[in-house]
């Protein structure tokens, strides 16, 4: 006699919205705090303190539906990669879980959504929104073209400054791409790491990435790049006149950056993880300074 509970309609919507739950990541917030902080730096240096609260609102939504978008569309673009390898073959698209068309519907879903938020706000917004999502589903695919994936995905994570600053002030200053370009260089640092941890694997499934461009000069040019976005982000502090506590917070980045590259010394794939996701307390390291700063002064 079988005493199994038959599959009921509320079970299989359960079941669908945990599969889209695993397909988004929302269980792994390290990347809506990777984009998260870069867009605080924006939202509070162009409004040299706390921003307006609607501008606040709808970035903070946009931050996770369109890291979520991001989850979706990355996976959808992996899905013949992802079932060879270790880390990724449980996720819902490679273990066949969810069917690729259905992870189309969703990343469509998401973006109009976070689309739908930008339409509060202004015009210039608006317009780099689009840039925002193409370069969103771009990113992705870049991995089978080019070892450099990963300057995309700055960009990608960077686009929120632009708009942020757009909102706030309804123009985009020179300040606003310097810091975007501090953040795609912050970025190649921090997914290099993410990269190094699966290099054997993307050898083998012949998928690019700047870990496998680098080669053993990896931990000299991630050292390099963040030497560079420390000093950019001192020089950014220098131009803005911001105060003391900025700079205090732009030590303890340093010092998350010196242990990401303790972690690195050896390649180990589990330890390149840990420094990665580490990046997230030097992203709001920075912050708190900036938060300090402005309310000091």
């Amino acid at each position: 006699m079988n005493s199994q509970r038959p599959v009921t309609n509320r079970d299989q919507i359960l079941d669908r919205l945990y599969q889209y739950f695993l397909l988004t990541r929302l269980h792994r917030p390290i990347g809506i705090f990777l984009l998260l902080w870069p867009t605080l730096w924006a939202l509070w240096i162009a409004a040299e303190g706390f921003p307006r609260l609607d501008v606040f609102v709808v970035f903070m939504l946009g931050v996770i539906l369109m890291r979520s978008a991001g989850c979706v569309i990355n996976d959808y673009a992996d899905r013949e990669f992802d079932p060879h390898v270790a880390r990724t073959r449980e996720r819902p698209i490679a273990s066949g879980k969810v069917r690729p068309r259905e992870a189309l519907g969703l990343f469509v879903a998401l973006c109009l959504l976070a689309f739908l938020l930008v339409l509060t706000m202004n015009r210039l917004t608006i317009y780099l929104a689009f840039g925002g999502v193409a370069l969103a589903a771009l990113y992705p695919f870049m991995k089978r073209y080019t070892h450099l994936p990963q300057v995309v995905l700055g960009m990608a994570f960077g686009w929120a400054i632009p708009m942020a600053f757009a909102a706030q002030t309804g123009a985009v200053p020179k300040v606003a791409w310097l810091l975007f370009v501090i953040n795609v260089v912050w970025s190649v640092a921090y997914d290099t790491m993410y990269a190094m941890a699966d290099r054997e694997d993307d050898l083998k499934v012949g998928v690019k990435s700047t870990a496998i461009l680098f080669g053993d000069a990896d931990r000299l040019i991630v050292g390099l790049l963040q030497g560079l976005v420390l000093l950019g982000l001192l020089l950014l502090g220098r131009q803005l006149a911001l105060a003391t506590p900025y700079y205090i917070g732009l030590l303890a980045a340093l010092g998350f950056a010196l242990y990401q590259q303790y972690l690195i010394r050896d390649r180990e794939p589990a330890a390149c993880f840990r420094a990665f996701l580490n990046n997230s307390w030097l992203g709001g390291a920075v912050f708190v300074g900036l938060l300090v700063a402005y309310a000091w002064g």
